[in-house]
């Protein structure tokens, strides 16, 4: 018997059944999910094709509908994190020379552009600060600057906790002759969206955030002016998996098989559909936004300083300036190592200077705001400079 396998035997009578330990997430993704649906998830599963299976497609795709609010006929939860839903609007919709132009105010903008660019387009951008907003006249003047075939926007950055105003932009759009593409990771299910109104072509998002699902899902939906540029293309969709003039024939009518679909995490993304569907939009954006504003009132109340601008303040994510002195980065472990929460640092620009605070979906909830600004209050002045070592002091930050 060789030594190697000698190891590997020995490894493996050394193993488990694997076991993760309880964490609440705070922080920008994923978020807990509701207990509801990791039953769902926990079902034997069936096969891709089978006749209920089908029928649980038509239901995730029509509450997908309902979370955004839109009639689009292509309207599908991509086999893939909410990352290959963004690949996925480009992929369909981009060919080589088409100028693009992406409206940067954070990391993901960054990301949208970079993707873009993969797949040859003429990528221009516009940028703001990253804790600021873009205005329609802003962006008016870049349509009619660079006359793009695709806007491509974020509308709750999660790298800053901006909530980007979309009133108006969808009819500059219609006006200039583009297509708007718009993220909604960090807010579908979970802030006011209105894609039909707003008149946006194509949306993205993801499973494990406002829709309290694991991570897993890219919903993904176009609209009929996406879907006529989609069927102009001079050559094939240049991403097989994602090409959504294959993945139609599977999600649409015929039911063609295209891939192993990950059965499980529909059974998931359903009954997470369904409970958002049972509570309502409108009571779930209520709920969001109370929570939030209860998390925003606190951490001012213990003298610290909000990135984002009031009126621009994202519900499900709240940057946090880390105080001069304090090393933000020893107290998220401490809170995950000790209390087992999570909670997000910096990105990009930000890195370093600020926390995100994720309240998202099934994690927000009154007890969970209370208890990290309990957190806060008496824990934070120990990693304050100048402060003792040892048990955080229970005083005032």
């Amino acid at each position: 018997m060789s030594a190697l396998h000698t190891v590997n035997n020995a490894h493996r009578r050394a193993l488990g059944p694997i076991a993760t330990p309880d964490r609440l997430l705070l922080g920008p993704g994923p978020s807990n999910a509701h207990p509801t649906v990791l039953q769902a998830l926990s079902r034997n599963p069936i096969g891709h094709l089978d006749p209920l299976y089908v029928e649980l497609m038509g239901e995730v795709q029509e509450l997908l509908r309902y979370a955004w609010q839109t009639d689009n006929r292509l309207t599908i939860p991509m086999s893939g994190t909410g990352s290959a839903a963004m690949e996925a609007a480009l992929a369909n919709t981009l060919e080589p020379g088409d100028k693009v132009l992406i409206a940067v105010k954070g990391y993901f903008g960054l990301r949208l552009a970079d993707m873009a660019g993969r797949y040859r387009a003429d990528v221009v951008t516009i940028e703001r600060p990253w804790g600021e907003a873009f205005t329609l006249e802003e962006i008016e003047a870049a349509l009619r600057e660079h006359r793009p075939a695709i806007l491509g926007m974020v509308h709750a950055e999660t790298s800053t906790g901006i909530l980007q105003p979309m009133e108006g932009v969808g009819e500059l759009c219609r006006q200039y002759g583009c297509l708007l593409l718009l993220d909604t990771v960090t807010s579908l299910g979970a802030v006011p969206v209105h894609l039909d109104d707003w008149q946006v072509d194509l949306a993205y998002s993801c499973s494990q955030k406002g829709l309290s699902c694991p991570p897993g899902l890219g919903p993904f939906t176009m609209g009929p002016r996406a879907e006529a540029k989609m069927e102009a293309r001079r050559g094939k969709v240049p991403n097989w998996y994602l090409d959504v003039t294959l993945l139609n024939q599977y999600w649409g009518t015929d039911r063609v098989y295209h891939h192993t679909a990950p059965v499980n995490m529909n059974f998931g993304m359903r009954e997470a559909l369904r409970l958002l569907a049972e509570e309502g939009l409108e009571h779930a954006w209520a709920r969001h936004r109370r929570n939030a504003e209860s998390l925003w009132a606190g951490l001012e109340a213990l003298g610290l300083e909000l990135h984002a601008p009031e009126h621009l303040r994202l519900p499900t994510l709240t940057t946090v300036r880390i105080p001069e002195g304090v090393d933000g980065k020893a107290f998220t472990l401490h809170l995950l190592n000790k209390h087992g929460i999570e909670v997000g640092g910096g990105l990009g620009a930000l890195a370093g200077k600020v926390w995100r605070i994720g309240l998202m979906g099934y994690n927000s909830r009154a007890e969970n705001v209370e208890l990290l600004l309990e957190l806060f209050r008496t824990e934070l002045p120990a990693f304050r400079p100048g402060a003792q070592t040892g048990r955080p002091a229970a005083v005032a930050v």
